[in-house]
């Protein structure tokens, strides 16, 4: 009996190839959509659960206000750690992490490789998180200034398979900037080696430098510090218990530290507008939290919306395909419902026929899921570049995953061939035998799902239309500077003291227009600073800035517009006491009517100390940062170093790039030359918008795709149901213009409706993504003109595809048994 089920519903499905094949299509779609989206939500939601002690381990964050600028930093300051474990008995330890080095200048003997990152961490570190031993022991391996532990490859790659225990390294050109540069650069002996660390982590070290060597992680500053603080708490211990202890010993340790360097106290502070919190959070949530930035969010992580987003994505295609797979299936009933009367009159009963049609739909969906299968595994590669991850297929070959896929054919099953099932094995024989069906189809149910197939593909258009539009304005709005032939050297510091005889060289070349020395760079990689200042005349102007250090070339290179006072210039002499502001930094100083000349104070340190600077000119405001913020106050000093950016007007980039590599090859540092185009870098910080649009556009596609689908369902369904009335109106007369018509009309209506609904909708959603940029563009009626035009042209062409073939049918078939 089995075996025969199967045999026919092989057979309707050969016989039916039409309905059948977009059947198994849009259903595979949904399977593959859902299928790729789940391995990248598991993928995301794995991130440090490999660690024994994860569900007891809290980084701690801080979140302040000072004045208009907020922060939101994945580092605190130094003494945290020590004091946590010293007053709150719930934390049983505490580790940190600092001076995040990538691409370490490692020397061994005479070979020199810059490869690795390179932290400095507590000795205690290996005891918190779980990071497997090859060789040497967790809980003595940095127990000694300048021991470093490596991982598997970084060992590979700088020993060649010998054994690296207690073999000498020297890192060079690591350090950090405290008033001046200091540096951790040392003789290093390796104590330990251990195993990769997963890719699902939210960060990925090569060499681990024991803390005890970095003379300010024993600095007892509560105001600055920049240490990535994880607690370990005791088994039993509550996170929102420990929380609470929190503000009072922030206070305690803060204040005296905060009357010093700021003149308020903690209570002054907080009624001044300003606020200060440290605040845990559990290492299982760091990869998808995306509000904290700073040194101790060590790579770009994930974002539990997107997460949430794509999760709604999986489940709506494999839900909507569901439904167009019931209605494709009833679509075409009438062509069966001799089949069925006969059976019934041969004895059939109502489960035999509802079996019979489970089993046809089972055969589907599992040509549905190998087919999905196969589709996710050309997609794959595709999604991976997408969201840059590197999951792999391989992960089905799990028995657990199968038996999830078994489940998720069954539950399919069901889903998708269980109302079918009981509508065709619920006709009465007399009715089945005369080919008349039901009107009782719930055709509100069918309509009102191709009208939110069709409301969500509208609001999909409008949104990649609206993020084309952004990008467009983002590429072409002025941004204060020009970006057009901006060669950038980030990492032209690595000559040393031959920087000056290289940047020299460089303005030599006559297709080099100018040269500047600075490591702050509008877009891409760049230093950053910031610095406190007010008013001397108004000591409530208090502002806090971004900072710049620049040369008297800077503003020429960049293009950047002086609009009062005078640029930096060698002929004045030293310009340490003197400053440039941009035109918001006037403004919030009270100072914009005529700020040249005008002395202000900015913090050295933060124990009070005050120095006295001129204003000698102003900057056209530019973007410092990117458009998802306004510009904010912005000072510039003179303090060039580093890095070199260069602007040329040659055609002959080629050539150019190719001199300045052996002009840079001829200081035989051993160092690759690297650049970069400005304009490049620009585009790169807003390469997440620009996916979101590719990702929209496809989305969109696949939407509509799926709406079709489920409009060819309900056209080819009515048609079905008017065949009769299709054949009498023909034999009295009717055109089949106006047949077509007739058909058309219902869902014409339909998909108006679903303009009325996506329209608003589509236009909430946008405004509410754009209010991420500080700069963006304004929603314009043309933008759902257009989408609506694209819909009904999409819709229309599905409607006439079916209808027309419905019109041309042979009246005589239809009303034969009348």
């Amino acid at each position: 009996m089995l075996k025969n089920h199967f045999i026919i519903a092989w057979r309707s499905l050969k016989k039916n190839k039409l309905i059948s094949v977009i059947n198994i299509l849009g259903l595979a779609l949904g399977i593959c959509t859902c299928l790729v989206i789940s391995l990248f939500v598991m993928d995301e939601l794995s991130y440090d659960r490999f660690h024994a002690n994860a569900d007891r381990i809290y980084r701690v964050n801080l979140q302040a206000k000072m004045g208009k600028e907020f922060l939101n930093e994945a580092s605190v300051m130094a003494p945290v750690a020590e004091a946590f474990v010293d007053e709150i008995p719930e934390v049983e330890s505490a580790t940190r992490i600092s001076n995040h080095h990538q691409n370490t200048k490692i020397r061994i003997g005479e070979k020199v490789i810059r490869k690795g990152a390179t932290v400095f961490v507590d000795p205690n570190f290996f005891e918190i998180f779980d990071l497997p031993f090859i060789k040497g022991d967790p809980k003595t391996a940095l127990s000694k200034p300048n021991s470093i532990v490596l991982t598997r490859d970084q060992a590979k790659l700088l020993f060649e398979g010998n054994d690296p225990i207690d073999q000498l390294v020297k890192l060079e050109d690591i350090g950090y900037y405290d008033g001046g540069y200091q540096s951790l650069a040392g003789d290093f002996i390796v104590t330990g080696v251990i195993e990769n660390i997963p890719t699902a982590s939210h960060f990925h070290f090569d060499i681990f430098a024991s803390m005890l060597g970095n003379p300010h992680s024993n600095n007892l500053s509560w105001l600055s510090g920049s240490y990535s603080t994880y607690l370990l708490l005791a088994d039993g211990a509550k996170a929102d218990q420990v929380q609470e202890k929190v503000p009072a010993i922030v206070q305690k340790y803060m204040e005296s530290q905060m009357i010093q360097g700021l003149g308020m106290n903690f209570e002054e502070f907080f009624e001044s507008g300003n606020f200060v919190y440290l605040n845990l959070q559990p290492l299982t949530e760091i990869h998808l939290s995306s509000v904290f930035k700073g040194q101790g969010q060590f790579e770009a992580g994930g974002d539990m919306k997107t997460v949430i987003i794509y999760c709604i994505i999986a489940v709506f295609m494999l839900v909507v395909a569901c439904i167009n797979f019931m209605n494709l299936s009833t679509a075409g009933a009438s062509k069966r419902m001799k089949e069925i009367g006969v059976r019934k009159v041969m004895g059939s009963e109502k489960r035999h026929l509802m079996f019979q049609f489970l089993a046809e739909s089972f055969v589907s969906i599992c040509l549905a899921t190998l087919f999905g299968i196969v589709l996710a595994s050309f997609t794959m590669p595709y999604f991976n570049e997408f969201t840059d991850k590197a999951i792999s297929l391989g992960v089905l070959f799990n028995p657990k995953i199968w038996a999830v896929l078994l489940g998720m054919i069954l539950v399919v099953t069901v889903m998708a061939g269980g109302y079918p099932a009981f509508f065709l094995s619920g006709f009465k024989p007399v009715d089945s035998l005369k080919k008349k069906m039901s009107t009782n189809t719930k055709g509100a149910f069918r309509s009102g799902l191709v009208v939110f197939q069709f409301s969500v593909s509208v609001i999909l258009i409008i949104g990649t239309i609206v993020v084309m539009q952004q990008m467009d304005y983002i590429q072409n709005r002025d941004n204060g500077y020009q970006r057009d032939q901006l060669i950038v050297l980030r990492e032209a510091g690595l000559l040393g003291s031959q920087l000056d005889v290289f940047k020299d060289k460089l303005k030599s070349d006559p297709r080099i227009r100018h040269v500047t020395k600075s490591a702050y760079i509008p877009a891409g990689p760049t230093d950053t600073s910031s610095q406190n200042i007010k008013s001397k005349d108004s000591p409530d102007s208090q502002i806090r800035t971004i900072q710049f250090g620049i040369d008297e070339e800077y503003l020429a290179t960049m293009g950047m517009e002086l609009i009062m006072g005078r640029n930096f210039s060698l002929e004045f002499g030293t310009e340490k006491s003197n400053v440039i502001l941009n035109e918001t930094a006037v403004k919030e100083l009270g100072i914009a009517n005529d700020p040249i000349g005008k002395t202000l104070e900015r913090m050295t340190d933060l124990q009070g100390g005050k120095e006295e600077v001129i204003v000698i000119g102003v900057v056209k405001d530019f973007v410092a940062r990117s458009l998802r913020e306004p510009i904010k106050p912005l000072m510039m000093i003179y303090n060039p170093y580093y890095s070199l950016i260069l602007k040329t007007d040659s055609n002959d980039l080629n050539g150019l790039l190719s001199d300045m590599e052996e002009m840079w090859a001829s200081f035989n540092t051993g160092e690759d030359f690297h650049y970069a185009f400005l304009d490049e870098l620009y585009n790169e910080t807003y390469i997440q918008e620009a996916k979101m649009g590719s990702f929209l556009t496809v989305l969109a596609g696949m939407t509509i795709f799926v709406a079709c689908l489920g409009l060819f369902g309900l056209v080819t369904f009515t048609a079905e149901q008017r065949l009769k009335e299709i054949g009498i109106r023909k034999v009295l007369g009717s055109t089949i213009g106006q047949i077509v018509g007739m058909l058309t009309k219902d869902f014409i209506k339909l998909i108006g409706l679903a303009l009325l609904i996506s329209f608003p909708a589509g236009y909430y959603f946008m405004e509410l993504w754009l209010k991420n940029f500080a700069y963006h563009v304004d929603i314009e009626w043309w933008i759902f003109a257009l989408a609506g035009l694209i819909t009904i042209l999409i819709a229309l062409a599905t409607i006439f595809s079916r209808s027309i073939k419905a019109a041309l049918m042979n009246p005589v078939e239809n009303l034969r048994s009348e």
